[in-house]
């Protein structure tokens, strides 16, 4: 439980959750027939307003169980997921084509990650924050119509910085999705299906797998031939005289119809979003922020949604408001309905500083939140989100290519490490592009895996993600050893593997141990750092790349893959310094 407050009666526990932050407590206002909402009055004894809100939402919330509602805001959080992996995976492959096209040094390649990280970066920061104050509703769909908006553009980009400066707005929009849809996930789904939560990772392989199909079927069909992955492909029209064959936008289309695709699955899944079904408001969000009336008028949607009656009603949460509760504290005038709307501008400025407060409140939550910063940070350092097998169609000047962090290192040189490799043993293009839907697959498995361990007694989160973690640096570590074409699948599909695992539970669990009115924010934060990071990680291993390149030099590529290695194992180190309470408590 992320919650210091420690229930001594065992019935009391199960309404309990991560919702509700440490605050001094009240006694509670009794019904005049002793039940509120069918929950007796005694069992809301020494919790705050908020925390009694809270408790009537929860019962509320685990009486519908997976109906029609939750499962229709499972499917579009998953869409969200989806839309990560299927972005960071299409700048990757269309790096070459399109550096063969505009003509950019390959000194400047890394400058397509470092737009799109950035705007991950500024995104998941920003969407983060915002979530947490204008509400889940308006957040969740605006991510994805700027997605969309310039997805779309991308594709119409005839220069190299346009090109960038579009592809830092799309990550923008992608970067706030996870801390956005695990948040309202948790929200709306029930205790007994938490689980899910770690299954919204199940989106992010086939994203990444579609996104590899899709370029499968566009990149070498409609390329400029010679291709960039031939021994000499053609030049970029920028950097010839008039009258030389060269690679023009006509005869170099497939990179262009991959991004016109993708920004149309990303309009469908905003119109999915807000035209087809009618998302409403997270009710706890409304309760902190003072709206009952709202919140009691989406408890009854989302019973009217799943055909039952809805067990809460206006009056149960005005029982719980009495005039003693909601002027004890700043910090509790947190969903105290009437009296918060009524505060001055001076005391709202007080009430917001209360919730950021929050992460820091005491030495479990401090403790709680820097580490799990620092595995966020451990993580995106080696990611490798890109394509792994991407190496064998990229010249070895991709290696500044830059896509997220200790999976960013990965993700960002075992494409061209395997490249170089694959050069070895004449691996054409058309395979490569067919390998990237086999070796992302796999990834599939590791989330089934992660959510099915998720809620085991005896595993749980922290140590699913102690052992996947583990499994994924052994498997960077084994590749720096071995050169086959087997190996070279394997090792990936492995390290693939074991991260969709990892992630699976991370996403999920995080949202859980974080209260809900600092819930957005922190998830947020937690990509923000990690992304950040995901920066800075290849630009420090460049130092570890000689001036010719990685060619043929066994050292300076081993030396890459042993600092990706072990940043990765970084993760088991900081997962396990985790309070284990607080991973295996209950949540709400």
């Amino acid at each position: 439980m992320a919650s210091s407050y420690e229930p001594k009666d065992p019935e009391k526990e199960a309404h309990l959750s991560s919702d509700f932050p440490p605050y001094d407590v009240e006694p509670a206002h009794h019904a005049p027939n002793g039940l509120i909402a069918g929950i007796p009055a005694a069992e809301l004894e020494g919790l705050t307003v908020y925390e009694k809100k809270c408790v009537l939402i929860n019962r509320e919330i685990d009486n519908n169980g997976m109906g029609r509602y939750q499962w229709y805001i499972w499917c579009l959080c998953g869409f969200g997921y989806f839309l990560d992996l299927l972005w960071a995976q299409a700048f990757g492959l269309v790096l070459s084509p399109l550096e063969q096209e505009l003509g950019f040094s390959g000194k400047s390649s890394g400058n397509i990650s470092v737009a799109f990280s950035s705007g991950l970066t500024a995104g998941a920061f920003v969407w983060g924050m915002l979530v947490d104050i204008v509400g889940r509703r308006w957040a969740f769909n605006l991510t994805c119509l700027i997605s969309a908006a310039f997805g779309l553009g991308l594709g119409a980009c005839n220069s190299y910085p346009a090109f960038l400066v579009v592809t830092a707005f799309v990550g923008f929009g992608i970067g706030g999705n996870i801390p956005i849809d695990t948040t309202i996930c948790l929200e709306f789904i029930p205790q007994n299906r938490r689980f899910l939560l770690a299954l919204l990772s199940l989106f992010q392989p086939v994203g990444v797998a579609i996104c590899s199909a899709i370029a499968y079927g566009f990149i070498p069909k409609y390329s400029c031939s010679p291709n960039f992955s031939e021994a000499k492909p053609l030049p970029s029209c920028a950097n010839v005289a008039a009258g030389v064959a060269c690679c023009t936008r006509a005869s170099n289309m497939g990179w262009r119809y991959l991004m016109f695709t993708l920004g149309a699955i990303t309009l469908g899944i905003f119109i999915l979003r807000f035209v087809v079904f009618n998302f409403k408001e997270s009710p706890k969000f409304l309760v902190y922020r003072g709206f009952d009336d709202k919140a009691v008028e989406v408890l009854q949607h989302i019973a009217k949604t799943n055909k039952r009656p809805c067990g809460v009603t206006k009056e149960d949460f005005e029982a719980l408001t009495t005039e003693q509760d909601s002027t004890v504290s700043r910090t509790e005038l947190l969903g105290a309905g009437k009296a918060q709307l009524q505060t001055t501008m001076r005391e709202k400025f007080f009430i917001e500083g209360a919730r950021y407060k929050l992460l820091f409140k005491g030495w479990q939550m401090s403790r709680l939140t820097l580490l799990v910063w620092l595995t966020y940070i451990c993580d995106f350092w080696v990611s490798p989100h890109t394509n792994v097998l991407e190496a064998s169609v990229w010249k070895e000047s991709v290696a500044n290519y830059i896509t997220y962090q200790g999976f960013t290192l990965a993700g960002t040189y075992l494409p061209t490490i395997l490249a170089l490799k694959n050069g070895a043993i004449s691996l054409t293009l058309k395979f490569t592009y067919r390998t990237y839907i086999a070796i992302y697959t796999p990834g599939i498995f590791g989330v089934l895996l992660g959510g099915l361990m998720y809620a085991l007694p005896n595993v749980g989160r922290k140590w699913t993600m102690v052992f996947s973690s583990g499994m994924m640096g052994i498997s960077i570590f084994v590749f720096s050893a071995v050169n086959t074409e087997a190996s070279n699948i394997g090792l990936n599909v492995m390290e693939y593997f074991f991260q969709s695992m990892f992630n699976a539970v991370l996403y999920g669990w995080t949202p859980e141990v974080f209260p809900a009115p600092i819930r957005g924010t922190a998830c947020g934060l937690a990509s923000f750092w990690g992304r950040l990071f995901g920066i800075i990680a290849p630009l420090m291993a460049q130092s570890l790349i000689p001036t010719a390149g990685l060619h043929g030099d066994t050292q300076a590529t081993n030396s890459i893959l042993y600092l990706a290695g072990g940043l990765t194992l970084g993760c088991v180190l900081t997962v396990a310094l985790m309070p284990g309470k607080l991973l295996g408590g209950r949540s709400m």
